[in-house]
């Protein structure tokens, strides 16, 4: 394998800044645009939640269309794109990301937490336990989460 390859394959570190580590040990990076970006290593791919398509990355992305305190507009696509970050996060660097890394992005990583075996109803506990204490900003994201299947 070449040092090209592995940089683009290798996973974050679980003590990575804003690295959420699953129950079946993916890593999946959350943060905030708002923010810089974190020192160290680039994701290999990034899913952005926001309501406009965001400025290019020099890594792969995806974007979803999703409002600030709402959310996706294309529900069946968010599972999808969702599904997909969690398959890539067992080899390869991902991150999700809305403006601030709080209400978006903790809602995503809640759907993804649930991919990942956690049960719908304990997901949003979990991102905010080993997240951030603030992720999933509103009862409608937090309904979403609890409703969420992945199927």
């Amino acid at each position: 394998m070449t040092e090209e390859h592995r940089a683009t394959t290798a996973t974050w570190q679980p003590t990575d800044p804003g690295v959420l580590r699953l129950p079946s040990g993916r890593l999946v990076r959350g943060r905030g645009l708002r923010h810089p970006l974190p020192e160290g290593p680039v994701p290999a791919f990034g899913v952005y939640l926001l309501g406009k398509e965001p400025d290019r990355f020099p890594w792969e992305q995806d974007w979803l269309r999703w409002p600030d305190f709402r959310l996706p507009s294309d529900r069946a696509r968010a599972r999808d794109v969702l599904r997909d970050v969690w398959a890539r996060a067992k080899n390869e660097r991902v991150e999700v990301a809305c403006a601030g890394g709080r209400g978006r992005t903790g809602t995503a990583l809640a759907c993804i937490a649930v991919l990942d075996g956690v049960p719908a109803g304990d997901a949003v506990a979990f991102v905010r336990a080993h997240y951030d204490r603030h992720a999933v900003e509103t009862p409608w994201q937090r309904r979403y989460v609890a409703r969420f299947s992945g199927a």
